[in-house]
């Protein structure tokens, strides 16, 4: 699977419409873990000039499952695509919704070939100074997965002192470990399988990654039904980022405020969180 911009890990799950963001210092203690707000109707975005508005012209890619991916019949499907039909619902416009490679997706919209990418960018340094972007419509969570019979029910740095924790080498996750819980012995993989194995033959006593990624191992015939959440979630932004958006033209104001606005009134009707239900089989918060 290839990187979002970068970043290594998959990226978003039933709580996707929790914007977390946590915004802890950062001292010798992890950041507070946030307690998930209940699912209340989200604020109002004032609404955009939409004159003139037809349609709207989004690119994806096809190779991230569940958010955007070519299902048996070799139709465009996912998360990401229904959200796309969802907002162009709401603004009553007609959407056209185009899978193109992974490199040419935010070149097309300086190109103007697209009026948004609707797949899964991160908002990050890199990005934005490609892009400009909406306000992000799901985070991506840190979480410890460790096997059901351990005894680590509660993690902080006192609690795993000493314990193995695995982790992916060069990753955002891998650093977190070492500012914030470098006391426990930090062991690094070359890739996420093998620090998944390695957990389940017993060789580490927890596992420290993207919690979509690892809410779909757990939940799949892979995991064997070995191992469940421990702790968190974590959101530092400095460490995990600032959520994911629809990407505009750098400079589109007003496109970027009409995608705002459909963004706020498919959560208002509900129907985000039926999204959420359908792709997404249990909660990483």
């Amino acid at each position: 699977m290839k990187a979002r911009f970068l970043y290594p890990a998959l990226a978003v799950v039933v709580g996707l419409l929790l914007w977390l963001g946590a915004k802890a210092a950062l001292t010798q203690e992890p950041p507070a873990n946030p307690s998930p707000p209940a699912a209340a109707a989200p604020s109002l975005v004032p609404k955009p000039d939409l004159s003139n508005l037809e349609r709207l012209r989004f690119h994806t890619d096809s190779d991230y499952p569940p958010f955007n991916y070519l299902d048996e019949n070799g139709t465009l499907t996912g998360f990401n695509v229904d959200l796309a039909q969802a907002i162009c619902d709401e603004l009553g416009v007609e959407c056209v919704v185009r899978a193109v490679r992974w490199e040419e997706l935010v070149p097309a919209l300086a190109k103007e070939q697209a009026d948004a990418v609707i797949a899964s960018l991160r908002i990050d340094e890199q990005t934005v100074a490609l892009a400009d972007f909406t306000d992000s419509y799901y985070h991506t969570p840190a979480r410890f997965v460790t096997r059901k019979a351990s005894p680590n029910d509660v993690i902080t740095p006192e609690a795993v002192a000493g314990r193995r924790v695995g982790v992916v080498q060069g990753t955002a996750h891998e650093v977190f470990l070492r500012d914030f819980f470098a006391r426990s012995t930090v062991v690094p993989f070359p890739d996420s399988d093998q620090a998944k194995a390695s957990l389940v033959a017993g060789n580490i006593d927890l596992l420290f990654g993207d919690g979509i990624s690892l809410m779909f191992w757990l939940n799949g015939t892979a995991s064997n039904g070995c191992c469940e959440f421990r702790g968190g979630p974590y959101t530092e932004s400095k460490y995990f980022g600032e959520g994911v958006g629809v990407a505009v033209k750098q400079g589109d104001r007003r496109m970027r405020d009409i995608l705002d606005y459909g963004l706020d009134r498919v959560r208002a009707s509900g129907r985000f969180e039926e999204l959420l239900l359908r792709y997404f089989p249990m909660s990483v918060f």
